[in-house]
């Protein structure tokens, strides 16, 4: 085998990439190991498709192998579908590459990521590192290469931290970026509230981070990149440009910029032209009529915002559309709704609540957890009046369910305050923009609507780009290049043409999630901190609404959700609850009807019910397990007699000795001259040995209860027998 390594220090651990010989076949391809993290990245580029979209693939392939552990289920031991973790990866990679795409190439391109081996370093950074060598050393036309850094803020700045790093409780931003020449092309943002002004700090700290590795690939790619090929784009048939410039460019701006939202007004007219082209060019390439007619779209949507400050629907460059907030009403059986409108953008969220064990069990490559809080997102194809496959999910599915969640996480109060696992589904009924967002505010309102102590309500905002290069200069990280204007609440003509789409969710006290793509290069650091301020006072006007309609959530949870108590045992009573096999948790289960008993290491008890089974299972879980102290008074069974004393039943599991002193306040000869099985006494602890062992007394709890009036019947001599008779 041949290879060759390059290697650089990031984060105080080195990045060294291998390229060998193993996957020959690629046009492209590198193994690079950050740690003992190691990701294998291929590039391949195949023939011309037809079709009206460039086809990249991006796919990341984890391997159970990867972890040094078999992994898998109790009979497939073998991987599967890819982990919602998986797709979320592969959509960095794909987000970061595929703007540095000539977009009207027509020649498939996949990339694939294999997880060759996985420990504490995170394989996103190295992911898309790896993605990058592979098509820069390639032979595959690319404006690449691209890098990323992983910035997290403790008590100081955190480059590239492993998975240990990033559970630190005082973590308060995690921020991943991917970028080139001194710009970002792709944000992903968990944090805790925080402000716009650590966020940016933190942009530009990874962007000095990303440049250290630009250099580097641009190193590695000028000694062993291999020359591009020239892929030769189709060109416009003879006659198809001048008959647009006559027949549809005169009144295309009319349509774009009608004051309407949405892309009615845009269709028409590209209803108009196709039908046109196809009488005109009965036998011409329809995909490249559809791409000369979104290319004017694109240049007149951008015109109108820079050089005469108009958008498409009339708005200004700030104004958010009309806002709607609904928190319950749909239906009693719904344990929380909330129904949200932003403009023609329309998501309704629900609410489940449900028991510990619930929880959502993951066993992933880079996850383990049984996971409480649960957002997943729907978009039937009629939210876009279009029809089309229902049912399953897609990666921009996952992808915004995923961030919603995010989003909401950090106002999700703790277990102990909060034991509930709580799911939330949000469907997006009706898309004019970012129904993402829409369901961050729509679930904010389920939550409350609920009656789930959230810290504060989430809003979130998507803002948009319209830029291009100012003429003479060259596309560089200095916003004194371009000329641009920013939108505040895009909707589709503005997110399908726009530059950038710029998701932020918080509460009014900072930051909670930030999700970014783009379709240039990048995106100034300048510009980009301009757009972090907009989409805060627009964030501020959304939970104003939502305020208005709920300001803080319902005092009860409702009346159809489960009820859940919480108690404590010790971790060595836990056997003694679960029983041999499961058979006296199950018993509890059975006479209660209980839901859920769910038992964690520590000894606490979550139990699950309705209409106060969980009570009564608390009560006999407490019985079992409770430890009596001196002075605990109980009305007791007696058990069995002894010639010392009588033992007592006091609980489910627990009796106690009356020693025969104590029976009354006066001298007891006999035990059985007063007591009998199955009598009922009242008792009192008296004291608990250092063995466990209960000492009880009938005298000290009630001193009237036996008087020398109360000795039982002598029992009957047995009949004399007569031996001479025999």
């Amino acid at each position: 085998m041949t290879k060759k390594e390059y290697s650089i220090e990031i984060g105080g651990k080195k990045l060294t990439a291998e390229f060998n010989d193993l996957a020959d076949q690629t046009n492209g391809a590198v193994m690079l190991r950050y740690g003992n993290t190691v990701i294998l990245a291929t590039a391949v580029m195949g023939g011309l498709r037809d079709g009206d979209f460039f086809p990249l693939t991006v796919d990341y392939e984890e391997r159970f192998y990867a972890t040094g552990r078999i992994l898998g289920s109790r009979f497939v031991r073998r991987e599967g579908r890819p982990s919602t973790e998986a797709i979320l990866s592969g959509r960095i990679v794909d987000r970061t590459i595929r703007p540095l795409f000539n977009q009207r190439t027509r020649n498939e391109v996949q990339v694939i990521l294999t997880t060759i081996s996985i420990d504490q370093d995170d394989p996103d950074v190295v992911a898309v590192i790896a993605a990058s060598l592979a098509l820069g050393t390639s032979d595959i036309p690319w404006n690449g290469p691209a890098s990323a850094a992983r910035i997290c803020k403790n008590n100081e700045w955190l480059v590239n931290p492993d998975f240990k790093a990033r559970e630190d409780a005082g973590i308060s931003l995690d921020l991943f970026a991917c970028g080139k020449d001194g710009m970002i092309n792709m944000i992903e943002v968990a944090s805790k509230e925080v402000g716009e002004t650590l966020v940016n700090e933190g942009l530009t700290l990874a962007s000095a981070e990303i440049e250290k590795v630009q250099a580097w690939q641009n190193q590695i790619i000028a000694e062993i990149g291999k020359k591009k090929k020239v892929i030769e784009l189709p060109e416009p048939t003879p006659g198809i440009k001048e008959l647009f410039d006559a027949e549809i460019t005169p009144s295309l701006k009319k349509y774009i910029f009608s004051n309407e939202p949405g892309h009615a007004k845009i269709n028409e007219i590209h209803e108009k032209w196709m039908k046109l082209f196809a009488e005109k060019f009965p036998e011409g390439n329809t995909a490249m009529a559809d791409d000369i007619f979104e290319e004017a779209t694109n240049e007149a949507l951008h015109a109108g915002a820079i050089d005469e400050n108009k958008r498409a629907d009339g708005r200004d460059f700030d104004t958010v559309r009309p806002l709607f907030a609904q928190a319950g009403g749909i239906s009693p059986v719904l344990h929380g709704s909330g129904i949200f409108y932003r403009g023609g953008t329309h998501v309704m969220s629900t609410l489940t609540l449900g028991s510990p064990g619930d929880a959502l069990v993951i066993e992933g490559v880079t996850v383990a957890e049984n996971k409480r809080f649960i957002h997943h997102y729907n978009f039937p194809p009629f939210s876009s009046g279009e029809t089309g496959k229902v049912g399953g999910t897609n990666r921009r599915m996952i992808g915004h369910g995923a961030l919603a969640e995010k989003a909401l996480f950090p106002v999700i109060p703790e277990k102990d305050k909060f034991p509930y696992t709580i799911r939330l589904v949000s469907e997006a009924l009706a898309s004019n923009g970012s129904t993402s967002m829409g369901s961050v505010c729509g679930s904010t309102l389920a939550l409350m609507d609920g009656g789930v102590p959230i810290k504060a309500p989430v809003a979130g905002i998507a803002s948009g780009l319209m830029m291009r290069t100012k003429t003479g200069t060259k596309n560089n990280g200095s916003a004194e290049n371009y000329e641009y204007k920013l939108l505040t609440d895009i909707q589709g003509p503005e997110d399908h043409h726009g530059d950038m789409d710029f998701k932020v969710a918080g509460t009014r006290e900072g930051i909670t999630a930030v999700q970014m793509d783009v379709k240039v290069g990048g995106i100034p650091l300048k510009i980009l901190a301009e757009a972090f301020e907009k989409a805060k006072k627009a964030r501020y006007q959304i939970i104003d609404i939502i305020e208005k309609e709920i300001s803080v959530p319902r005092a009860k949870i409702s009346p159809s959700a489960p009820e859940i108590l919480v108690m404590k045992v010790r971790p060595d009573q836990i056997g003694l609850v679960i029983g041999s096999g499961g058979k006296t948790i199950n018993e509890i289960r059975d006479v209660t009807h209980v839901e859920d008993i769910t038992i964690e290491d520590d000894g606490s008890i979550f139990i699950t019910g309705k209409a106060g089974s969980a009570e009564k299972a608390k009560e006999i879980i407490f019985s079992m397990t409770r430890e009596y102290m001196p002075g605990e008074k109980f009305d007791g069974e007696v058990t069995r007699l002894m010639d010392f004393g009588a033992f007592v039943k006091i609980g489910p599991n627990a009796e106690g000795l009356v020693h025969v002193s104590e029976i009354a306040p006066f001298r007891v000869e006999r035990v059985t001259t007063y007591i009998q099985e199955g009598m009922k006494v009242p008792v009192i602890v008296k004291e608990v040995d250092d063995k466990g062992r209960i000492n009880l007394s009938i005298k000290a709890a009630n001193p009237t209860f036996f008087t020398k009036k109360d000795e039982l019947p002598a029992p009957p001599r047995p009949p004399r027998i007569d031996f001479k008779k025999r």
